[in-house]
């Protein structure tokens, strides 16, 4: 005779905990949803792209999830249909079949899981390739320096607007750590200005922490990223990019800014005990402003260039070519 008499099933007890865990979920979901964004969910929780070159990050991140979620559906069905067809209490039976060897099966989770790493890595690759390419003349040069505890950044600009000096293909002693492949594009009498920030500086706009980094609303902007001491990571959270900023190794990229503000940036990379306190901005402005900044700086003395990078031989610097 049944435990809970002629008119109850065992299982009710268990279907009844799971309906109120059920409800229990429900309610904490939605709970904790009160303050979400509609809008920004297509995003996956990335911010807003503000540049040219970050909707082809977004779209691989979305992918990702994309692809993510169908396996989950996979799996997570299979684990409930093993669960609900193939219980004791349907079978009745106390020991089922044993299968050692099941080929078919064996097969189909060593073939999926290539096939979806597989094709990970060639939308990964193909947008890696494309992010990473240069363009043969940049509109604009900055040098982002990462050193203990903050950022310097090098406008390698021709603000007094006379090409001829400094002379063509001469490059400061500041900048003779960059590899001659990158110092060729250098704009012609770019006598360039720098800004060299502390932790305890503030942004004039939003209060936040550290120095500004100022760059042109739809030009095109390379930054060259060199070291004077650890590795460090250049990473403006709106980009939806970050690279490494590392000690005898240049690493460049290019973005083109798509809207107006002031955004955030961090170091990426433990650096130190003060690593929390690397932090910037970027300020996106109209050409017109972003040039009349570079002559308030010129204005201030802060003409020429911060020293960039760590010492190197010749060999070394150039060691690199443009297909590493």
């Amino acid at each position: 005779m049944s435990p809970y008499g002629s008119d109850r099933s065992p299982r009710r007890p268990m279907r009844r905990k799971l309906l109120q865990a059920l409800t229990a979920g429900a309610v904490l979901a939605t709970a904790t949803g009160c303050s979400f964004n509609w809008k920004s969910f297509p995003r996956l929780g990335m911010p807003t792209p503000v540049t040219e070159e970050a909707p082809r990050i977004l779209s691989l991140w979305q992918g990702s999830w994309a692809a993510a979620l169908i396996t989950g559906i996979l799996v997570w069905g299979l684990i409930m249909w093993s669960v609900i067809f193939h219980r004791r209490s349907r079978t009745k039976v106390e020991v089922p079949p044993q299968t050692r060897y099941n080929m078919p099966i064996e097969a189909l989770y060593t073939v999926v899981p290539l096939i979806i790493v597989s094709v990970l890595f060639y939308f990964t690759a193909r947008d890696e390739s494309k992010l990473l390419s240069l363009s043969a003349k940049p509109a604009h040069t900055i040098n982002v320096i990462g050193f203990q505890w903050s950022w310097g950044f090098n406008y390698i600009e021709n603000v007094d607007g006379d090409a001829a000096s400094p002379k063509a293909g001469e490059v400061p002693k500041e900048l003779a750590s960059i590899p001659d492949r990158f110092t060729k594009d250098f704009p012609a009498g770019a006598e360039g200005v720098y800004q060299k920030g502390v932790p305890g500086d503030r942004n004039a706009d939003t209060n936040n922490p550290g120095p500004t980094l100022y760059l042109p609303k739809g030009e095109k902007v390379r930054f060259i990223l060199s070291s004077n001491d650890v590795i460090h990571s250049f990473w403006v959270v709106p980009f939806l990019f970050k690279q490494d900023v590392i000690p005898g190794h240049t690493n460049v990229f290019e973005v083109t800014p798509t809207q107006e503000g002031t955004f955030m940036g961090k170091c990426a990379e433990l650096c130190g005990v003060d690593h929390s306190r690397m932090l910037f901005n970027v300020k996106v402005v109209s050409p017109e402003e972003y040039r009349a900044h570079l002559k308030e700086l010129a204005e201030k003395g802060q003409t020429g260039f911060l020293p960039a990078g760590i010492k190197q031989t010749d060999p070394a610097r150039n060691a690199e070519t443009n297909k590493l």
